[in-house]
């Protein structure tokens, strides 16, 4: 059984892997093997992170380049394989949002989140497939959200990306399976995170509001989606396609926790 979460000899990138949810997630796949490749778009955070990941005995390669650029993913996607080796597991976390109400965004900002949150796993996911297609086999992740099955108030254009990534994440499973590419999300719930961190205290009113409608009582660790991806990457998933798996804590199975 340990053989089926065994990523030795793999070699993963994930996006956005410079801090918070996808440097847990990056962690964890090197922490069973993995080696790993990390996707960062400013230079001093790349450097942080590199040290960061040392301090744990982990060496990262990191590769600045911009997501939504498909010339750019394209040439860094073939300087990896070069230098790295071929990319085996794809973890699409670089995202963003924006909490604009829907009357007040402007649709420049509209189509910003979406070529982030959307069209850049789409970037990623070609780029990378391609060579999947050829070798016979491979693992995408894309990481999608709550939001990829309900609504909240000003994040229509992040709901809009993340609906959007769960039926892409879909449709490539669809496509791609014959080629013994399996192509699954997580959906993350409310995490503890750096950028949490000021609202994540008693009294304050999302942070009551997430504890309060969140079954299991609590916010995330990011150590929590560990299992997740580790399990999607590996052998454990081979017959594990077109699926999202959400990490939330339960919310999403429910109306909502009652006060207690």
């Amino acid at each position: 059984m340990k053989n089926l979460f065994n990523l030795e000899g793999k070699v993963a990138l994930i996006t956005g892997a410079t801090h918070g949810l996808g440097m847990a997630m990056a962690k964890a796949l090197a922490q069973h093997g993995a080696t790993l490749v990390i996707n960062g778009h400013t230079p001093s955070k790349m450097e942080l992170a590199i040290e960061e990941y040392k301090k744990e005995g982990i060496t990262a390669h990191g590769y600045l380049f911009d997501v939504t650029d498909a010339a750019k993913v394209a040439e860094n996607i073939e300087k990896i394989e070069a230098e790295v080796g071929p990319i085996d597991i794809l973890i699409n976390n670089a995202g963003m949002i924006m909490r604009v109400p829907a009357l007040d965004m402007d649709p420049s900002d509209f189509r910003k989140v979406i070529d982030v949150d959307l069209v850049s796993p789409f970037i990623l996911s070609q780029a990378v497939g391609r060579s999947m297609v050829k070798r016979g086999g491979g693992k995408i992740i894309n990481i999608c959200s709550m939001m990829s099955e309900l609504g909240r108030d000003t994040v229509s254009a992040y709901a809009a990306a993340k609906g959007g990534l769960k039926m892409l994440t879909k449709n490539l499973a669809t496509e791609w399976a014959k080629y013994n590419i399996q192509v699954n999300g997580i959906g993350p719930g409310y995490f503890a995170t750096e950028q949490t961190a000021p609202i994540r205290v008693d009294g304050h009113p999302f942070n009551d509001w997430i504890v309060s409608r969140t079954p299991a009582g609590k916010w995330g660790d990011p150590d929590d989606l560990a299992g997740a991806v580790v399990f999607l990457s590996s052998k454990a998933s081979d017959f594990v396609n077109g699926q999202i798996l959400y990490v939330d804590g339960g919310i999403l199975a429910t109306i909502g926790k009652p006060r207690e």
